[in-house]
């Protein structure tokens, strides 16, 4: 009989601390988020250039596959300020469009996008309107896609197969921003793995937080951070943003503010630092205002350096 250990309990679940730098601003603008799917091809939002890349694995050129490079619009084709990427298990892609208050699908291979979360041009708080869009989620049987409605403090759920204008459901958050157990406070990252978790779990980014939700209950309750008081130590957080869990549900947070990427072992609130030194920098061992995160197939640690405007790698050790 054999018993599976966490592996975040043992002092070898940890990453080089030396990054290397795989795109940078030869290659893109400003970056926000990226996604692996399970052929580890990769996905990188763009917000600089109003584009999502897709880059095969071990190859050496992306290509655009939503929006157009260098223009930003409201058409089928285009994107305006991009935040979140997503692709389900038929490569469908999904990409929060946070200008225009919509969510984008497409279809495996087309870059035309589909509307089906809010409504172009119209940002408002109704339940068929979204209001800046950031990260984004799919469940497990790509039933569902789970927005993060920024400006509106909520979590939003659609059907994968609606179409602009339907009214979704609110998973999280209340009408109001704070810090109670009811609400969210400037939502940001999102993450959901219904197979081994009924949670949502999702950062406030205002709320220097990190909540775990069940979705659609009336409340929640906080896992890491201290609710409205952002911190630099191993228990406080300042300004999550994205938000990625593992098979045993430790937890990592790109900790905004203090330029780090925060490891939390489930269950415990108290992070190891996994990667930068919590003070802005253009070293290898620095970042500067990372975004996002995300993991290949082999747990190798991909950061978005926002402020750096490259992707930073950290392999497993």
């Amino acid at each position: 009989m054999t018993t599976t250990v966490n592996p975040c309990t043992l002092s070898t679940y940890r990453w080089n601390t030396i990054g290397i730098t795989v795109w940078d601003s030869s290659h893109i603008g400003y970056i926000t988020d990226m996604y692996f799917d399970s052929n580890d091809t990769s996905y990188i939002v763009d917000v600089g250039k109003g584009v999502v890349w897709k880059l095969l694995k071990n190859a050496a050129t992306a290509t655009v596959i939503a929006g157009q490079l260098g223009s930003e619009g409201s058409n089928a084709s285009q994107l305006y300020n991009p935040q979140g990427v997503y692709v389900d298990s038929k490569s469908n892609v999904y990409v929060s469009d946070c200008v225009n208050d919509r969510i984008q699908k497409y279809i495996n291979g087309s870059t035309v996008g589909i509307t089906i979360a809010g409504v172009c041009g119209s940002r408002g708080s109704a339940l068929n309107q979204l209001s800046c869009s950031r990260n984004l989620v799919i469940d497990s049987t790509d039933t569902y896609v789970y927005i993060v409605d920024g400006n509106n403090n909520r979590v939003m759920r659609y059907q994968t197969n609606s179409t602009g204008g339907t009214n979704g459901v609110v998973a999280a958050g209340s009408s109001t921003a704070g810090n109670g157990i009811t609400q969210l406070r400037a939502p940001w990252g999102i993450q959901y793995l219904p197979t081994i978790s009924n949670y949502l779990y999702i950062t406030n980014y205002d709320g220097h937080s990190v909540m775990r939700w069940i979705p659609s209950a009336s409340s929640g309750e906080f896992i890491a951070g201290t609710p409205g008081t952002s911190g630099c130590t191993a228990t406080t957080l300042s300004s999550p943003r994205g938000i990625k869990l593992d098979n045993y549900l430790n937890m990592f947070v790109a900790d905004y503010g203090n330029h780090r990427v925060q490891m939390f072992c489930q269950n415990n609130r108290t992070a190891i630092t996994v990667a930068g030194t919590g003070v802005s920098g253009t070293s290898a061992t620095q970042l500067n205002n990372p975004d996002s995160i995300a993991f290949d197939s082999s747990m190798n640690l991909y950061v978005v350096d926002a402020g750096n405007s490259r992707v930073q790698k950290f392999l497993k050790l």
